[in-house]
């Protein structure tokens, strides 16, 4: 399998190929993982029963995905990787700005899940969790730079061989028994509920800034509809199962969170060991998304100022400096409490992610209705400008807006104690970036258009 030729260059017509259906066992694939079960079993630890964590996890889930599968329909339109795109929206170097937030989105989930495999496999393996954590980390760095297909293959892999292994432990993980009050719909907390579903929607959102990275090879005439629900369905099914999963274990194992992944394969018994490979597996799979997606950015950064050409060599020295940041940063989380860690890093991507997420639909479906011109997103005296500063006014003031209405183990604003502890942060957020971005932008655009008429 030959390594990837392209990085954030335009992909031709011509090397186009694959079909809307793959992206199912991609995001299906991408999220068989123990990250996304440990995210089910937050809900839990917050206070929330098994009933109000599932329809907390469905609800969130619903909503983030409606999101994520419309960045994916950016793709085969675009034929560029998704970040690079914000660039119509901020300017080509603007767009840096965003990107430096999503990085810490790539670099969170990376230590977060090769932390987890540290954890998992710390009794079960002889060797020392450092060395684990450079082993896993290496792995997923080469996979990285063998690129777009060696990751799709990967993916469909896992699809293949989780679904017949989680199935069992899914069976086993509903027949343990339950203390009381699991399935009581009268223990019902308003604001409990509401993070729970904040939670869940952001964790699916973490995959935006990178969901188009995955459909961009495919035709350009491909059905839109059928990318937006092949996305949906995939990665839709996979975090519902697997949150389920992490919320069930939780309120039925008193001490899951200790080591999620040693209580999962403790579930198998004798054949544990089945679930400890599937377990590095998965996060194995999901963290070669991360690390391919902090290449993405770094080249996407340096290109405006340096026309730097990807050689096979280029990309080698980029990842392994990811690798070497991974595993520095991994190392010095897993001495502290990855949970506590985990749910402040979850509250801190929401609160950015919302805010760029609707300010590039809204220019994509609404005002530009996928129109763009490729060559001057490349260029940083084309159309688009240096800085967009409409944009990037609507994207830093919708984010000091979510501020009062905050509420995480780390700072809970006013409105939010207001509210009995509801934290509406992030559908704040979401209004805010629209209104803030929207009116002003088409305000420009229509301006721009009337001069050309008068030209």
């Amino acid at each position: 399998m030959a390594m990837e030729q392209h990085s954030i260059d335009f992909i031709p017509e011509g090397e186009r190929y694959g079909k809307p259906r793959d992206l199912f066992a991609i995001w299906f694939g991408a999220n068989l993982n123990l990250t996304t079960i440990v995210t089910g079993s937050l809900l839990v630890m917050m206070g929330l029963n098994v009933l109000w964590s599932v329809i907390a996890i469905i609800l969130g889930t619903l909503i983030g995905n409606l999101f994520v599968a419309s960045h994916s329909v950016q793709g085969p339109r675009l034929g560029i990787p998704q970040m690079i795109q914000s660039r119509a929206q901020f300017g080509v170097l603007g767009a840096i700005i965003p990107m430096i937030f999503v990085m810490f989105v790539y670099l969170g989930f990376g230590v977060a899940n090769t932390v987890l495999v540290s954890q998992t496999l710390a009794d079960v393996v002889p060797l020392h969790t450092n060395w684990v954590i450079i082993l896993f980390t290496f792995i997923s760095i080469a996979i990285a730079i063998y690129g777009y297909k060696l990751i799709h293959a990967t993916q469909k892999w896992l699809s293949v061989s989780a679904f017949i292994v989680l199935g069992l432990a899914t069976i086993i993980a509903f027949r343990q028994p339950m203390p009381a009050g699991a399935w009581s719909a009268s223990s019902f907390d308003l604001s409990l509920f509401a993070l729970g579903v904040g939670i869940i929607a952001t964790y699916v959102l973490a995959m935006a800034p990178y969901v188009a990275d995955y459909s961009r090879y495919m035709p350009s005439n491909v059905s839109s509809r059928q990318v937006f629900w092949y996305t949906y369905g995939g990665l839709s099914t996979a975090v519902i199962w697997m949150t389920t999963i992490g919320a069930v274990l939780a309120y039925a194992l008193p001490n899951f969170s200790d080591n999620s992944g040693g209580g999962m394969a403790g579930l198998f018994g004798a054949y544990d060991w089945i679930l400890y490979v599937l377990i590095v597996y998965g996060l194995l799979a999901i963290n070669v998304f991360n690390f391919y997606g902090a290449f993405m950015f770094i080249v996407t950064s340096i290109q405006p100022f340096r026309n730097l050409k990807i050689t096979p060599l280029t990309r080698i020295i980029i990842l392994a400096a990811i690798m070497i940041i991974n595993i520095v940063l991994s190392m010095l989380s897993g001495k502290g409490d990855f949970v506590t860690f985990f749910i402040n890093f979850i509250y801190f991507m929401s609160y950015f992610l919302i805010p760029w997420t609707a300010i590039n639909l809204v220019d994509f479906f609404v005002l530009h209705k996928g129109e763009y011109h490729i060559a001057d997103i490349f260029n940083v005296n084309g159309q688009y400008g240096k800085f967009n500063g409409i944009t990037i006014f609507a994207f830093l003031a919708s984010i000091a807006i979510e501020i009062p209405f905050i509420n995480s183990t780390l700072y809970v604003g006013p409105i939010a104690n207001l509210l009995g502890g509801v934290d509406l942060a992030w559908l704040v957020g979401l209004v805010a970036a629209v209104v803030l971005y929207y009116f002003p932008m088409k305000a420009k655009l229509a301006g721009r258009t009337q001069g050309n008429l008068f030209r």
